[in-house]
């Protein structure tokens, strides 16, 4: 559902990560010498998180780690370790220069989670404070493991379908390369049902087997594929040997893909029981994204050693991520939110026209049986109005 890469491997070999070991053959590994402990955040006030937040605040994410996931893995703290065995890197969580109190867990997703959906993750592990939860698969969850969004951290889904430049010249939309009879090939059910629905693909052009590496668009330049505008850009430009050109893409939102990517959820039964914790951490989690993204420097390096470190056979370079950062704002997939001008807060009418476009696709593919109220699955409660881009 949440449409990620299935893990793009370049020609690239993997560097083992340079972090000193503690402890034989537990996979665990720290940084707790190598820089000196922040400052602790004044008793009781907006950044202590002790007392009122579990010790460890677990953030669960969808993929593997990646600049897009950057306000999560900023808030790790220089005295983390990371575990490879578990895939996790655990520290104390600071933020704004000081340390909250608490330690923050990042998990990735995907082939570390056997490729659960982030709902699922939540309800089978009680200790999942937030997750990254895609709109779309908000409503396709509501029924069962039911989630409610508290911030958004990427204002518009970084989406897109691909297609080679020199076998459509000229062509600068989806819909006028869908004309050429071109498959587009995608890794769910959603995206080609939003596009089938719009009359912009027919049905029999719709290719679910994306399976995240470039082989089949390198092969057959002939087919759209989907991608991210933060990554697949850079990626094939400068580290797929065998394409090593531009390609040519178009932004999904442009054709009304239109969800909240990975907003920041919590189990819907949780709540009432997170209140005090989520009032102080959702504004944090706000800041975070904006104070990673005028910084990204040493985060990106963190998310790096991370990828480095777990060894599953996805790799990510310095240059991609630094990419990522950099197109996440000229791009303007993070922005504040246009109907408030506050960062992370949730639009009601867009959260009302993404339940009516999705959830009838979603009805229609048979991944639910109702509709879920779109009020059910988001609060701006803990929002920080006065938290904005500059």
């Amino acid at each position: 559902m949440s449409s990620r890469r299935a893990g793009l491997v370049t020609t690239a070999l993997v560097a083992a990560i340079a972090l000193t070991a503690c402890g034989g053959g537990t996979g665990a590994t720290s940084n707790a010498e190598a820089a000196p402990a922040a400052p602790i955040a004044p008793a009781g006030g907006p950044l202590d998180l002790s007392g009122v937040c579990p010790a460890t605040v677990v953030l669960q994410q969808d993929w593997q780690p990646e600049a897009e996931h950057g306000a999560m893995y900023s808030l790790v703290g220089p005295d983390y370790t990371v575990d490879a065995n578990t895939k996790s890197v655990k520290g104390s969580l600071v933020t704004q220069g000081v340390d909250t109190g608490v330690d923050v867990e990042v998990r990735p997703g995907g082939p570390n989670v056997g490729f659960q959906p982030v709902p699922a993750l939540m309800y089978l592990d009680d200790s999942i404070v937030l997750g990254a939860v895609n709109t779309d698969e908000a409503i396709s969850s509501a029924a069962s493991q039911p989630t409610v969004a508290v911030t958004s951290q990427i204002t518009t889904s970084p989406q897109i379908l691909m297609w080679d430049p020199a076998t459509y010249p000229g062509m600068t939309t989806i819909r006028d390369v869908a004309a050429k009879g071109a498959s587009a090939v995608t890794s769910g059910d959603v995206i080609p049902g939003l596009l089938e629905s719009k009359g912009i693909i027919a049905a029999s052009q719709s290719d679910t087997s994306y399976d995240g590496t470039p082989a089949r668009f390198v092969s057959d330049p002939k087919i759209m594929q989907q991608g991210f505008a933060t990554a697949e850009p850079y990626i094939y430009e400068n580290e797929i040997a065998q394409w090593h050109r531009p390609i040519a893409f178009q932004r999904l939102a442009d054709d009304g893909y239109s969800i909240y990517p990975e907003p920041l959820a919590v189990r819907a039964d949780k709540l009432d029981a997170l209140r005090p914790c989520l009032k102080k951490l959702v504004p944090i989690m706000q800041q975070a994204q904006i104070d990673y993204l005028k910084n990204p420097g040493p985060t990106n390096k963190l998310i790096v050693d991370l990828v480095n470190a777990y060894q599953t056979g996805w790799t990510y370079s310095a240059g991609v991520a630094a990419f990522s950062a950099k197109a996440q704002v000229e791009q303007g997939f993070v922005t504040n939110d246009p109907a408030s001008g506050v960062f992370g807060k949730f639009d009601p009418a867009r959260m009302q026209q993404i339940v009516g476009t999705f959830g009838p696709i979603l009805k229609s593919k048979g991944t639910i049986s109702a509709v879920p109220d779109p009020a059910s699955l988001y609060t701006n409660e803990f929002i920080d109005p006065t938290i904005k881009m500059g």
